[in-house]
């Protein structure tokens, strides 16, 4: 009896053990509560996730992105009071260029006119130890306003690419990029390479006795490379509009990067907001792939209701895409909230 007794709980231990294997199996959006303009980069085995906090820079730690309410979090930087970057922290992103973490984000004094881009520096191999030190602002020779920095590599060179004024006030977002001396200094004059052109890029009027504007915007640029491709996602629209969407920038390794002839823009959007599946806004996005390195996903914010604007009902969201034959990516439409999907393969 005790022989059945033992193999029976055996049994049942093996079939729970299966169990939650399969549950681990699949997970269902959004990937955290609240989060807006997501980051993530894969290294050493961990994804490390950050996303606008607005006080302060969070990394979160994970062997799994899908399992990020379960994450070790940590905050690394909270600014000290009363500086130009003190407040507004958002948009950071984390990159590891020539042996050292850097995390990029744009700060203000409490007016967004004063935004501008800033780097922290981390020697350390494992981001969530260590010392992150200020570096300062990150500025090209206009010093105008800045946001969404995003640092890629190409052939060896980094470039910065953001979001900027062409003047001192307010009304349209352009794409700027600029070539980097090294991961803290802009060492060339900014190029735009986009700006507002299409209908579905110029939802934006903002509502605000204080400051009424029409606001046309392109922001959140990020580089995805496929073979000898580089495709440039950005956002378009206003944030606080359901029409909030990403457009693409299409470019080769080949091409000089400083010249705006080189990028030819999408006149549709790649990726927008899908009523029936009750997603809106998608957009500030960033891609990683799976564990195993064969899959490509896209990990962006959204809202679940019309008219939640820019506000902390953003969510992050993660799905896969694929590629068209042509070589470009497709991202499909957003996927309703709770639908089950296979976790990012190992």
């Amino acid at each position: 009896m005790k022989k059945i007794i033992t193999t029976l709980c055996l049994f049942i231990l093996t079939a729970a053990t299966c169990l939650a294997q399969q549950a681990k199996a699949t997970f269902t959006n959004p990937l955290l509560p609240s989060g807006a303009d997501p980051w993530v980069i894969y290294k050493n085995g961990y994804y490390y996730y950050t996303n606008s906090m607005g006080s302060r820079l969070v990394i979160w730690k994970t062997k799994r992105i899908t399992d990020l309410a379960n994450a070790e979090k940590k905050t690394i930087w909270v600014p000290p009071a009363g500086r130009p970057y003190s407040k507004e922290l958002w948009a950071p992103e984390l990159h590891f260029l020539r042996g050292r973490w850097y995390m990029y984000f744009a700060a203000d004094d409490g007016s967004n006119n004063h935004h501008r881009m800033y780097v922290l520096e981390n020697p350390s191999p494992d981001p969530m130890k260590g010392e992150w030190a200020f570096k300062g602002q990150v500025n090209d020779s206009t010093n105008k306003w800045a946001i969404d920095g995003s640092v890629f590599e190409n052939k060896g060179q980094l470039y910065m690419i953001w979001a900027g004024w062409e003047g001192d006030q307010n009304g349209q977002q352009n794409i700027y990029i600029a070539k980097m001396k090294d991961p803290i200094t802009i060492g060339s004059e900014r190029v735009k390479i986009s700006s507002p052109e299409y209908q579905w890029e110029k939802y934006g009027d903002l509502h605000d006795d204080n400051n009424p504007a029409h606001v046309n915007v392109n922001e959140g640029p990020e580089i995805l490379k496929h073979k000898n491709q580089l495709f440039l996602i950005y956002s378009a629209s206003g944030c606080w509009t359901d029409y909030y969407a990403l457009g693409m920038l299409s470019t080769t390794t080949n091409s000089n990067l400083l010249d705006p002839a080189s990028w030819k823009k999408s006149a549709e959007p790649v990726f927008k907001q899908s009523p029936e599946n009750e997603v809106y806004a998608p957009g500030h996005n960033s891609f990683f792939k799976s564990p195993n390195g064969k899959e490509d996903w896209i990990l962006y914010h959204a809202n679940s209701q019309p008219g939640q604007g820019c506000g902390k009902d953003r969510s992050p969201r993660a799905q896969k895409f694929t590629w068209n034959p042509d070589g470009s990516p497709n991202f499909g439409i957003p996927l309703k909230t709770g639908v089950e999907m296979s976790v990012p393969k190992e």
